[in-house]
């Protein structure tokens, strides 16, 4: 049985990720991980895994490296579709995967590496362009601005309840949307939709934008809030203008 420790910034995938390999009997997931303190913690608490880190974590490679050896483990780097793989190469990783690779080529990658092969990244070539993801860019047109908001905060890992507040509306309303989103992605569940944005690189940047664009809202109304207000007390409470 191979162990696995799965180190990344983004919930959703860990659990595409921990789905997938629920289907593999010679691979266990012994811990998920959000950020490097937690992730240098399980390498030492779990020798001898294999170990997915995000390149976003921003980890630092050549102490990482040292740990995976001292540990007798092996580190994969997940890296966005835009990194090149050669660096991580010569750091001493075992293997490089990038976020958009199928789920075939994951387990690919995993299986090479338990082997004690080291595992080249493939990328495949939807990736370079993004006029050349077709099925993203039509999905993308066919989604409504409400309905890229909600992919948007389903990519962020955000549940109905969390949705509903955010867009100022009704869970009923948000699983009524989510039929509909369901119905033009051609998935059947929340994190099918996920890893289905994530997989296509034209309806994740609108996801990300769709996402940037709501930060930006949210800060002009707590601006257009502050501004309706005359001072801050002590204790962190606010006093409305008297006049």
């Amino acid at each position: 049985m191979t162990k696995l420790i799965l180190a990344d910034i983004q919930p959703i995938y860990r659990a595409g990720i921990a789905r997938l390999v629920a289907t593999e009997e010679n691979f266990r997931i012994v811990a998920q991980c959000s950020d490097m303190e937690r992730t240098l913690h399980a390498i030492t608490t779990f020798p001898g895994s294999l170990v997915l880190i995000a390149s976003s974590l921003r980890p630092e490679w050549p102490r990482v490296t040292t740990i995976l050896e001292s540990a007798g483990s092996s580190g994969i780097a997940i890296l966005e579709d835009s990194e090149s793989a050669d660096f991580y190469m010569k750091t001493g990783l075992k293997g490089v995967l990038y976020r958009c690779s199928t789920g075939s080529l994951l387990m690919e990658c995993l299986k090479s590496v338990a082997a004690g092969r080291l595992y080249h990244p493939v990328l495949p070539e939807t990736t370079h362009s993004p006029s050349e993801d077709s099925v993203g860019t039509r999905v993308r047109d066919r989604l409504t601005p409400k309905e890229m908001r909600i992919v948007a905060l389903i990519v962020q890992g955000c549940k109905n309840r969390e949705i509903a507040t955010r867009l100022k509306t009704t869970e009923q309303v948000v699983k009524n949307y989510l039929r509909s989103i369901y119905d033009k992605t051609g998935v059947s569940d929340r994190l099918e939709l996920a890893l289905f944005t994530l997989h296509h690189r034209v309806l994740a940047e609108a996801a990300t934008e769709m996402g940037h664009l709501m930060d930006r809202e949210d800060l002009a109304r707590q601006h257009a809030m502050a501004k309706e207000l005359d001072l801050q007390h002590p204790d962190g409470s606010y006093a409305l203008r008297a006049d």
